[in-house]
Order: C-alpha cells, then structure tokens, then sequence
C-alpha cells in the first residue's frame, strides 16, 4: 500500500490499518510453487494415462505436454504478476485485462469449488494414506453413519474425515498467526517430499542398472498402444484416436501439475516482487516437471507397462518402491504421500485466503475478509475459507443404484477442471490485450518468448478443452454451470465495487 489508510478511534487520533509483511524470499516463494504442484497425483495418475495412451512413448509424452504448458503458462504469467505484484493474483489478472466481472467469476469458482474442493480432497489424501499406518483410519469406520439430507446428498463423519478435518483445522489456525508460520511449513514440508522424490528416483536409477531389461521391454514398442478402449467411438490405435486420447489424458496429468500460480495471489507479502515472483513461477514449475518426467522414467524401468496399467489402487509409486524394496513399499509411499499432502494443504490455504482478501477489498466478499489481523494476514478470510472446505469434507454424494457414497468435492473437482483450463486461457490472452491497451505500462518482466511462447499455451491448452468438452461431456459443461451460477451473485453486489475498479 502505498498510502496506508487511517482508522479513527476513540481518543480522537488515528491509527493505521495493519499491511502485508513482506517476508517471503525467492526460496520460499519457489517452496511454494514446488509445494503447491506435488500433492498426490504423480504418484497414482499414471496409471490412469498408461490405460488412455496404452504405451510408454506416448505416456511420456503426455507427461512432456503438460511440461510444456505449465512452463509456458508459467512464464507468460510472470509478466502479468511482475506488472501487477498485489494479492490476489488471477483475479486481479482477469479484472484488470477483462473487466471486474470476469475476474469476478473466477473468484467466484475458486473460493466455492477449485481452492476449498482441492484442500478438501488433498486432505482426505492425507487421511486415506494414513490408513496404512493406522487401519483405524478409514473412510468406511463411522463416527457418525451417513445421514441423508437431499435425494442423492448425505453428511456423515469416518475417521478419515474427522483426521481431514483436524488438518485443515490445525492448517488454517496455525496461518492464522502469521505468514512467517506458514513459510516455515512450506519450506519444512516441501523439501521433505522433494527429498522423497529423489530418493524415489535413485531406488528406479538402481532398478535399472541391476534389470535394465524392463525399461528396454517398455520401449520396444513405444508407440504401439496396448489394452486401450474407446474414446467414445474414436479408436484409440488411429493417429486422431492418440491424438484424442492424449489430450483426454491431460485431466490428470494437468491437474497433478495445478496450483503453481497460487504463488502470485500472495504477492503483497513477496520481497521485491517484480523479480521474485517471475523467477518463482519459471523455477519452481521447471523443477516439479523434471521431477515428474524423471518419476515417469523410474516407472518404466522398474515395471512393465501392463503392470502400471494394473497397479493396485493405481498406486503405482507404491508398487515400484515393493518391487525394489519388498514389504516396504506401501508404508513407505504412505509416509512420503502424507508428507507431500500435508505441505500442499498448508500452501493451498495460504494462498486461498489472498484471493477471498482481494476480491472483499473489491467489495465481492464479506467485508471482513478484506481485513488483516493483528499478525498481518486475513485472519477472516482464512476462517471462511476453512468452515467451506470442512462442509466439502463432510458432505456426501449417494447412487441409490449402486448403494455406494462418494464425496462431493471428487464431483465438483471434476466438473471444474476445463472450467479452470478456460480461465488460464483467459488470464494468458490477458497478457495480450494488456500490452495493447495498456503498451506504457512498467514490466520489470516481459514475457520470455513472446508472443510465441503464449500463444504456444493459448493453442495447445485450446485443442485439449475442445477435447475434453467433445469426449468427456459429463465433467466438462456442468463446470460451465458453475461458474454461470456466479452472474447473479456479481450483479447483486456490483454496486459495491470501488470506482477504481471500471473495466479497461
């Protein structure tokens, strides 16, 4: 803030709201971008893209795609959070690019649904995985059966909800004093899991040395698909087919590689922003893609592809550390997976709470989430946050047709996927229509690569949502319905934005 606002209080003088403490670095904002991107996913949706691609040439280039759109989108972001270094990130993006309802209906979908749904399911995650260690933890032990409240719709307590619960409790408390605190568990936890990660790497890099014929077995054929089915009715062995399948496939591997731009909704709170931020966006999203390319690579050596395919739960990491090392691979995996989720909620809330603060100084929240605390972070808004990922938590779909409860956060999170996809698109064509209609402007940082690099992201990110929203209809328009569902939410509260907030 460049002039700080001033309170009136009893004696007549005047006192001045509380500020950001600037006490993010370079390595804790790259703590962050790495921490966000590594939850659980690599570590299980392989299995899943191997079923899609059917070989290991074309899982490898999934995961090389993906790569390639995170780094990109990455970098193009740079300009815009180097340019604009305030909280709040891709809203104020889209705000200041589009026009305050469009930066509107992205916060509206992230605070309901992408941020709160994603700290609901990584703690569950955490939970599930902390049933290795203690079978008491379960999401079929009940602590409270499930109560049916709707046609289709229960709340109810396990175990493994009541631990996801305590998480995202403790988490959110312990951020509530201070960035300092959640910098310290961001940094702790993010470099246990890279460590992790590596130690991953060297047990494949071992197996393969010792038994290199598997990984030769797996490339003989590279980019011969095996034990495939339909997309539909596109046949998955046609050069369009791999093409359909590659891009339906990118679900998975995206979503594992999401989140990096959380970085920028705490920019308000970065040293020296302009550089920092860039630099955090390039390197933290360039290592967690080698890291992911390596783990793909350790994959193929230690395990055929029909194993990865077939892997339990699909945990395949799980079953590559059990071939190496067996009888320790399952709590071994658990251990690392409970580390990893446990620093992307912690991550997840940090940033989450920046974006509830930008959007109420904007008059789009509760006002008292645009407030900070007496330790300089917004206390309110991390609460609310919180009470709306515990609902997520503990709320229940049913299938009166198969008797079996999900969770409404797995469905949520899978109709918004492409939703989130259509606003990257957005954010990163933002970049465009800002250099025209906004050339003067101060960028400490231009976009490394332009106008290639982005249209790079622009292109292939814009093939893979036609993709997804001609092959994978029923998790891909609801996500429009969501995000719909934010129009009459902003016209009842435009009239509460401050001028200086007028579309371009």
């Amino acid at each position: 803030m460049a002039n700080l606002p001033e309170l009136s209080v009893a004696n007549g003088s005047t006192a001045v709201e509380p500020e950001f403490r600037k006490a993010l670095g370079l390595f804790d904002s790259i703590m962050i971008v790495a921490g966000i991107m590594v939850g659980s996913g690599i570590f299980i949706v392989s299995a899943e893209i191997s079923r899609q691609v059917g070989s290991a040439g074309w899982l490898l280039v999934t995961w090389l795609i993906t790569g390639v759109l995170t780094v990109a989108g990455a970098l193009s972001y740079g300009e815009l959070a180097a340019m604009m270094p305030e909280a709040g990130g891709m809203y104020v993006y889209l705000r200041e690019a589009f026009s305050p309802m469009l930066g509107f209906l992205y916060g509206w979908t992230l605070l309901t649904v992408i941020q709160t749904g994603t700290i609901a399911a990584v703690a569950i995650a955490f939970a599930r995985f902390s049933g290795v260690a203690f079978p008491i933890i379960s999401e079929s032990r009940y602590l409270i059966a499930p109560i049916h409240v709707l046609p289709g719709y229960a709340i109810s307590l396990s175990t493994a909800q009541a631990l996801a619960l305590g998480i995202i409790l403790v988490i959110a408390a312990i951020n509530c004093y201070g960035v300092q605190w959640g910098k310290f568990i961001q940094n702790l936890f993010t470099m246990a899991k890279l460590i992790g990660m590596v130690a991953l790497l060297a047990l494949g890099a071992v197996a393969f040395f010792l038994h290199p014929g598997i990984f030769h077995v797996n490339f003989a054929g590279a980019w011969k698909p095996l034990n495939v089915t339909k997309i539909g009715n596109t046949e998955i062995t046609t050069a369009f087919g791999m093409i359909i399948a590659v891009c339906v496939s990118q679900t998975g591997s995206l979503f594992s590689a999401d989140s990096w731009h959380d970085i920028t909704f705490v920019a308000g709170e970065v040293r020296n922003p302009r550089r920092n931020l860039p630099l955090a966006l390039g390197i933290g999203t360039s290592l967690v893609i080698v890291l992911y390319l390596l783990c793909n690579l350790c994959y193929l050596a230690v395990l055929p592809l029909h194993a990865i395919q077939t892997a339990p739960d699909d945990r395949v990491a799980t079953l590559v550390v059990d071939t190496v090392l067996p009888g320790i691979g399952k709590l071994a995996m658990a251990l690392l997976i409970m580390v990893s989720t446990y620093g992307t909620v912690n991550a997840l809330t940090l940033a989450g709470g920046r974006a509830c603060y930008a959007m109420a100084q904007d008059g789009l929240f509760f006002r008292r989430a645009g407030l900070l605390n007496s330790s300089q972070v917004p206390g309110w808004a991390l609460v609310l946050q919180c009470v709306w990922s515990l609902f997520l938590v503990l709320s229940r779909t049913y299938s009166a047709t198969t008797g079996a409860y999900g969770n409404l956060y797995s469905n949520l999170l899978d109709y918004v996927i492409s939703a989130a996809l259509l606003f990257y698109i957005f954010t990163v064509a933002g970049l465009f229509r800002l250099r025209r209609i906004r050339p003067d402007a101060h960028r400490p940082y231009r976009a490394w690569g332009y106008p290639w690099l982005p249209a790079t992201y622009i292109a292939g990110a814009s093939v893979i949502l036609a993709a997804l929203f001609c092959y994978r209809t029923a998790t891909t328009w609801p996500g429009l319905l969501i995000i719909a569902s934010g129009v009459p939410v902003y016209f009842l509260l435009r009239h509460r934005l401050p001028k200086k907030s007028v579309s371009p």
